[in-house]
């Protein structure tokens, strides 16, 4: 039976979910990364937050393991690079408390801006203080957002209803998304130039720590405020503190730190500065939210083939997975060809080009294209998968290119793998007939139509007579069976094709026997 451990702390109802889709779960929260470790090898999927470090050390000890789910939206906690190298797909929430944050963020500004919690301080101290307390008003005030994804876009929304200017500064913002949004789509150094206000919502990457850096702070207008609810680590602590001493940023509101839990920092003690515990995602709704979703994300790839919100594969939905299911078999078996091929030639991939014609013209081609890689790349790297393939491919330096032809076709679906080694270029089709069983089509040019069997060889000839009876004699007195035999040409006398499947593997002894007949080109095995 599929096994899921949950080692944080997760609502009741994600337990029931795995459970009522027939997945069985264990929780165990609390354990030390070696007792982890000593358990992790049985279960097929592990949910967490963000208590537990899925590391390489936590994976290597994993080989059943096929999915880590984030029940939030950072995945910092977890060794993306590390699972993909292991074919281990990393989904997260990112929607379930994506208002939540918002919220947060916005209750940040008004903190911020009128002083509450100073205010509330020294009023259950017994001070009337209504003179030292003078805030400002958030309308009218243009509000820098870096990053305007999903929380942004939602904090961007709240802001319109305070009549604040928003400018946002994000590279995956399209024109048409701003323009859709009501925001102002800006470099980071007008930005900062502008802003009264500047609200973090960007995930944390070698291109964004430190994004508000001690220059970032030094050049933004006096007197703006700053507010982070994303992730610690995007500004420097250290230079803040010094701009809020000097006067220089009027005041900031963090709910993260690049220490966490955060016992210390150079901002704690300031008068200016609103502190949380990272309680961006603490509401009852947001954490009911992420656990349903990563339990039902889960259970639908473990059970189905779909992918939903993963940080290192393509998304495939629950109505996609079975109608993609053969197309990406099929994709994988002309790969595994193709790779095959490459292999026994000892050739370097420089190029793959994937096209696809048909009902294969209409889908989702990003999850048969890595389905492709895999096959492809299987042959020649041990563990190659489709999570980690087309990380393997651009490692390489392999140029991936799909294409997409929308012209009748003379098959219901086509695809189609060219592979270039530098020197030599050769090209594998197929197609599903019956709507499920993939078959070969076309190999180097030749119609040939051919079942992927466990046991094939795979032959190149001259078409002259008395091949076929030589080859047959050959591996008859080698005492191996032959299950189907097709043939494929591209001219009388021209070159020819012969795909076998055989009962048994063919050894390195018969393949020398074949390779010594008259008129035999090339002769290799083939596993499928």
């Amino acid at each position: 039976m599929t096994k899921v451990l949950i080692s944080d702390k997760l609502s009741p109802a994600a337990v029931e979910i795995f459970r009522q889709r027939g997945i069985a779960v264990d929780v165990k929260t609390g354990l030390s990364p070696a007792d982890l470790r000593g358990l992790i090898g049985g279960y097929d999927g592990l949910a967490v937050r963000s208590s537990t470090k899925v590391t390489k050390e936590l994976l290597e000890a994993a080989p059943n393991l096929k999915v880590v789910g984030r029940a939030g939206i950072g995945v910092d906690n977890v060794d993306v690079k590390s699972a993909t190298a292991r074919g281990v797909v990393v989904m997260n929430t990112p929607y379930g408390n994506a208002i939540t944050t918002a919220e947060h963020a916005i209750a940040m500004m008004f903190a911020l801006a009128r002083q509450i919690p100073e205010a509330s301080t020294s009023t259950k101290a017994g001070k009337w203080e209504k003179n030292r307390f003078m805030g400002v008003e958030l309308f009218g005030k243009t509000l820098g957002l870096i990053g305007c994804g999903n929380i942004g876009s939602i904090v961007a929304d709240r802001a319109h209803g305070l009549k604040m200017r928003v400018i946002a500064f994000d590279p995956y913002l399209t024109e048409k998304r701003a323009l859709d949004l009501g925001v102002e789509k800006v470099e980071l150094d007008d930005l900062i130039a502008r802003a009264d206000i500047i609200s973090l919502h960007t995930p944390l990457t070698e291109s964004t720590r430190n994004i508000l850096s001690r220059a970032a702070i030094a050049r933004m207008r006096k007197g703006v405020r700053i507010v982070n609810c994303a992730r610690g680590g995007l500004l420097d602590e250290a230079a803040l503190a010094e701009a809020l001493k000097s006067g220089h940023v009027a005041g900031a509101a963090l709910d993260v730190f690049e220490t966490e839990p955060a016992t210390a920092s150079p901002l704690f003690g300031l008068e200016n500065v609103v502190c949380t515990p990272h309680l961006g995602a603490a509401t009852a709704e947001a954490q009911e939210n992420v656990a349903l979703q990563v339990a039902e994300q889960m259970s639908d790839f473990l059970l189905t083939g779909a992918v939903a919100n993963a940080i290192n594969m393509p998304s495939v939905t629950a109505e996609e997975a079975p109608r993609l299911k053969p197309y990406m078999e099929l994709c994988r078996l002309l790969g595994a060809f193709a790779g095959q091929q490459t292999q026994a030639r000892d050739g370097v991939l420089k190029r793959v080009i994937i096209e696809y014609e048909g009902n294969a013209a209409h889908l989702n081609q990003r999850p048969l294209t890595a389905a492709a890689l895999a096959g492809l790349l299987g042959p020649m790297m041990t563990g190659a998968n489709m999570v980690n393939a087309p990380v393997l491919a651009r490692e390489r330096g392999i140029d991936v290119a799909e294409t997409v032809h929308d012209r009748p076709s003379e098959y219901q679906t086509l695809v189609r793998i060219t592979v270039d080694t530098g020197g030599q270029s050769r090209a594998v089709a197929g197609t599903l007939f019956a709507g499920s069983k993939p078959r070969i089509v076309e190999i180097k040019g030749i119609k040939v139509e051919a079942d992927f069997a466990p046991h094939m060889l795979y032959v190149t000839n001259h078409d002259k007579p008395g091949f076929i009876g030589r080859f047959g004699a050959t591996l008859a007195g080698a005492g191996i069976n032959i299950a189907t035999f097709h043939l494929g040409r591209a001219e009388a006398g021209g070159d020819a094709i012969c795909m076998v499947s055989v009962d048994e593997p063919v050894s390195e002894d018969v393949l020398a026997m074949v390779r010594t007949i008259p008129l035999v080109v090339q002769a290799t095995t083939l596993s499928f």
